[in-house]
């Protein structure tokens, strides 16, 4: 069996990204390295981890997208589930993200809404589906 075990950001600074998180989102930094070119929130049972990109340029000689360089955002979101999307979307705006769309309400219940925080990541906030 294949366990999802984490998502590596590359950012250009990891100290602040791990600061956006804990301000925006009480999220609990787990660790970062003295070198401070990686570290971990906790998050529940998978980790959100960022990187420098040096760190990533080092495994990735061909290089890769940047999230904090791509004028649009990436093809791919981290999607943070909370009872309060409102409050969570007011708040990463207050901590530097911009705001994509504001929260609204789907058909099948759920509000979501989009930012994209300092480091260029796309974030959707997202009530429970179902709720």
């Amino acid at each position: 069996m294949v366990k999802f075990g984490y998502t590596i950001n590359y950012v250009s600074d990891v100290e602040r990204a791990l600061s956006f998180f804990e301000e925006a989102f009480a999220m609990k930094r787990k660790f970062i390295t003295d070198e401070k070119d990686y570290g971990e929130l906790e998050t529940g049972e998978t980790v959100l981890s960022f990187a420098s990109h040096e760190l990533g340029k080092s495994n990735f000689h061909g290089g890769y997208v940047s999230a904090s360089e791509s004028k649009e955002p990436l093809g791919i979101e981290i999607a943070l589930i909370t009872d309060d999307v409102s409050l969570a979307h007011s708040n990463a705006i207050g901590s530097g993200a911009v705001e994509l769309k504001a929260p609204e309400s789907k058909p099948w219940g759920q509000v979501v809404s989009y930012v994209r925080c300092p480091s260029g990541i796309l974030l959707e906030l997202c009530s429970p589906i179902g709720s």
